[in-house]
């Protein structure tokens, strides 16, 4: 196929110019979406261009001239539209305020990628140079995709990245059927639809911090308490979690609560979203031990896997390993290493292992943890 110049695609920063070109689709297209988002300074990420593509028409769109939201919902949230896009988390998580559960249907092609035997976190550059034969420029990574106008260089980089999406959605959807993995790979992309969608911090996050396994359950319960606050008050100022509480800073503060505001500030200079008001809610966190009922909702920080657990995380290793060959799909596809290190530490079966992975795994790795 012919490589378009920056010029083929429409720049559509009106409402009525994106209804009218999405008005030209097919009910059934395999529509080719990319974004491009700035996260500097902020924890949700700031979107600043949506790409789509079909059938040989492009268009740039601009959310930053107008609320697209409208005019998405009704044509990739229902219906049969097949939204096609290459590692799609970031992407999905910056579209989730326009989009809040997703693409009705998403066909991600790195996992695809992943499932026809072409290895596992494949970039888009290296799966069009594979399928279409192009080798795609990718010298505006680090752009500033905020600024106005954008730059012919940035208008081409960024049309270049839907142009191949629906014909390599072609190819794996074919080579996934001859594998009998088409169902599978639905289910995955229904997986990362759901990850997209989460708008509350993970509820145990100081699983981790593996430094902190050895430590007595009312410190660990504690930095949970730490960790939660930061993710809540990081999504609600809309500033990274660093910015608030640095890693080491909340272990610190974990181990050695401040004995009052002035130790608290001086510990925490530098940090950047601390002001005033998060310092004095900080230290009032910190100012009681958690009780036993605290404790308890408080998830064990997995300890290094030794003794009887680290023959039975080999053997597991090796099952995983040998399935994976058989099933001719990459292991960590499967079953990364630390789920199965987290299976061991608390015997419960994963959520990443639930749905097609449950029939192939769950037999043969229940029967291999230690007594």
């Amino acid at each position: 196929m012919s490589v378009p110049t920056a010029a083929a695609a429409t720049w559509i920063d009106r409402r009525d110019t994106l209804d009218a070109w999405l008005a030209d689709l097919p009910p059934d297209a395999a529509l080719g979406v990319d974004t491009e988002f700035m996260r500097r300074n902020t924890f949700h990420p700031q979107l600043a261009l949506l790409q789509l593509g079909w059938n040989g028409r492009y268009a740039l769109v601009d959310p930053l001239a107008f609320d697209i939201g409208d005019a998405l919902r009704p044509r990739l949230a229902t219906g049969p539209t097949v939204t096609v896009m290459h590692s799609a988390g970031e992407d999905l998580e910056a579209l989730a305020p326009l989009l809040p559960q997703g693409p009705g249907v998403l066909f991600d092609t790195q996992i695809a990628a992943a499932f026809v035997g072409m290895g596992l976190g494949l970039s888009y550059r290296a799966l069009v140079a594979e399928l279409a034969g192009a080798d795609l420029d990718k010298g505006e990574t680090r752009s500033d995709w905020l600024q106005r106008p954008l730059t012919e260089s940035q208008r081409l980089y960024a049309t270049l990245d839907v142009v191949y999406l629906e014909p390599v959605r072609a190819q794996l959807a074919a080579r996934l059927a001859d594998r009998g993995r088409t169902a599978w790979h639905a289910e995955d992309c229904e997986r990362l639809k759901r990850r997209a969608n989460v708008h509350e911090g993970d509820p145990q996050p100081q699983r981790s911090f593996r430094a902190a396994a050895e430590w007595p359950r009312t410190q660990q319960a504690l930095l949970r308490r730490i960790l939660v606050w930061r993710d809540r008050s990081a999504r609600a100022l809309d500033r990274p979690r660093s910015w608030l509480v640095e890693d080491a800073l909340a272990l610190d503060l974990a181990q050695n609560p401040p004995q009052g505001l002035a130790e608290l500030e001086q510990r925490s200079r530098g940090q950047r979203a601390l002001r005033s008001a998060q310092r004095t809610e900080l230290l009032e966190l910190l100012r009681t031990v958690p009780d036993a009922q605290e404790v308890a909702a408080t998830a064990t920080i997995p300890t290094p896997v030794l003794g009887a657990a680290k023959k039975a995380l080999a053997a597991m290793k090796d099952t995983v390993d040998r399935l994976a060959g058989e099933l001719d799909l990459p292991a960590g596809l499967l079953c990364p290493r630390k789920v199965l290190e987290d299976y061991l530490s608390t015997r419960e079966w994963p959520e990443f292992l639930e749905g097609w992975r449950r029939e192939v795994l769950h037999e043969r790795l229940s029967a291999q943890l230690p007594d």
